[in-house]
């Protein structure tokens, strides 16, 4: 077994906490930061049981902003 280390974007949803990994489709939630983080780490390590690991490059992150009316 081998760590990579992936991205993730949190946000905060009402009561929620919601962890998003940018590499690949996995989210999770938890009521505390660290839980959605927890949560996401082990939702990641199940998705990897039945899916090969990412290869690319990290993802460039920026900011987009939007006119909103």
């Amino acid at each position: 077994m081998s760590a990579i280390r992936l991205t993730s974007a949190i946000t905060h949803e009402g009561s929620w906490f919601v962890a998003r990994c940018l590499e690949v489709e996995v989210a999770s939630q938890g009521e505390t930061l660290e839980s959605a983080l927890s949560n996401l780490q082990e939702a990641l390590e199940l998705y990897f049981e039945d899916h090969a690991a990412p290869t690319g490059a990290a993802p460039i992150i920026a900011p987009v902003d939007v006119n909103v009316v």
